[in-house]
């Protein structure tokens, strides 16, 4: 019935992606949205949470709901921006920057997973592809 429809099979996708990262990111406390963000913050400390949202393609209501939770798990804090007295610029606290390299770890396991069932030339493509729809819908 929906074999051609966008909209319900990157859904359905989605759903079985999230569950897979769900996983990987139990371990640290952590929902899949707050661990990609996580990991955005420990690359690029200092960013302000409007440059967040932009990078994760997300609106900055939902990445201000992220980064409470963030905050609440004592794995970032905020500190006044010297550029825009309205913005705060995030930045990693010591227990995130501990698990840094387990965090990315655990993600690329994640990865190295569906690349071995889907084989390494359909995730590359359908990545590459899901990305061009993406940025061609802006």
């Amino acid at each position: 019935m929906f074999d051609h429809c966008i909209y319900f099979n990157t859904m359905a996708l989605a759903r079985q992606l999230e569950k897979e990262w769900a996983s990987a990111f139990d371990p640290f406390g952590l929902t899949p949205p707050q661990a990609f963000m996580l990991r955005v913050i420990l690359e690029r400390p200092g960013l302000a949470q409007c440059e967040i949202a932009d990078f994760l393609a997300i609106s900055r209501p939902t990445a201000t709901r992220a980064i409470d939770g963030l905050a609440a798990k004592k794995m970032i804090e905020r500190r006044g921006s010297d550029i825009d007295g309205r913005e705060q610029d995030i930045y990693p606290t010591a227990t995130a920057v501990d698990i840094h390299a387990s965090l990315n770890e655990a993600s690329g396991k994640v990865g190295k997973r569906l690349k071995r069932i889907l084989g390494e030339d359909v995730f590359t493509d359908t990545v590459k592809k899901v990305r061009d729809a993406r940025t061609a819908l802006k």
